[in-house]
């Protein structure tokens, strides 16, 4: 086997559950292959670089195996290596979240009042278009 599909590729790898949810993130242009944007049946091979960005963090991975069955994790773990310089980006970027501030604290006053919530209804009764003559 020299080459395998992208989609059953990362399936086989274990980054998505299902292929169709591999398609659509590879559809999303969420997946490159050598820099180039890609599409479901685009061939794999041995020594791509596949880039993936998922919830605002970009894996990539040098393949070093092909297949085409999804079996264990530790088997699918086989398939790829992780580039370093990913590894250092998304460390330092769990790391900017862990010492990130907490959104709960940016709230500075809980919900409306009644008194608020009246405000807000005679604001929004105003229109800002012209009135009828």
């Amino acid at each position: 086997m020299d080459e395998v599909r992208l989609d059953k590729w990362l399936w086989a790898a274990r980054f998505y559950k299902t292929r169709s949810l591999a398609v659509d993130e590879i559809g999303k242009g969420r997946v490159s292959v050598n820099e180039q944007a890609a599409k479901p049946a685009r061939s794999v091979r041995v020594g791509d670089l596949i880039e993936m960005r998922r919830e605002g963090v970009i894996r990539t991975v040098k393949v070093q195996d092909l297949s085409e069955v999804r079996g264990p994790a530790p088997v699918a773990q086989k398939l790829y290596e992780e580039t370093a310089e990913s590894i250092a980006h998304r460390e330092q970027q769990a790391e900017q979240r862990r010492f990130g501030a907490e959104p709960s604290q940016a709230i500075e006053q809980g919900r409306p009042t009644k008194r608020d919530r009246r405000k807000l209804a005679d604001w929004n009764r105003w229109s800002a278009t012209a009135e009828p003559e």
